[in-house]
């Protein structure tokens, strides 16, 4: 009987000792998992380019989550039927001067995007400036496969201008 009261007694020594090692082991576990991307994570690398496409494209992906993301998807896959996709989009694809026209005047009236009808009003975005939007195209089109470089300033200016003669 006294030996059991000192496996008891040498046990119960031993708890705080195995608490802490355990603590501590979560702690380290913890910390190697924050520092760790997830199977989730959907960070990119950025795209290769001047300093000034690098500006274009990081600021542009900042604008695009503010602006666009709400209705197109952070990932650009659109929202059901209410809302076409930007990432993987013919229109997109085909139609530059028209998404740069329609990211600054929004869009009534259907619009078909992969062959599906899309008839939701776009808003617009009169307060964005010629150098956002010119920074929204640039990451639209050097994300989701595409690889086409930076939209000017200069080339938006000039579309913008033309809106009303350039068919969407």
């Amino acid at each position: 009987m006294r030996k059991n009261k000192l496996e008891e007694q040498s046990r119960d020594a031993k708890r705080p000792a195995s608490i802490l090692r355990l603590c501590f082991f979560a702690a380290q576990t913890a910390l190697f998992l924050s520092c760790t991307p997830s199977k989730t994570d959907t960070s990119k690398a950025l795209p290769e380019g001047s300093p000034k496409f690098q500006q274009y494209y990081v600021h542009g992906e900042e604008l695009y989550l503010r602006y666009c993301s709400n209705c197109h998807q952070k990932n650009g896959t659109g929202l059901a039927r209410l809302y076409p996709p930007v990432a993987t989009s013919d229109y997109v694809d085909k139609n530059k001067d028209a998404v740069i026209c329609l990211i600054r005047n929004g869009k009534s009236g259907p619009v078909t995007v992969n062959g599906v009808s899309f008839n939701k009003v776009m808003q617009p975005i009169p307060a964005l400036t010629d150098i956002e939007i010119a920074e929204i195209a640039t990451y639209l089109y050097n994300t989701w496969n595409r690889n086409e470089g930076i939209v000017e300033v200069q080339h938006v200016s000039k579309v913008l201008t033309s809106c009303d003669t350039i068919p969407q």
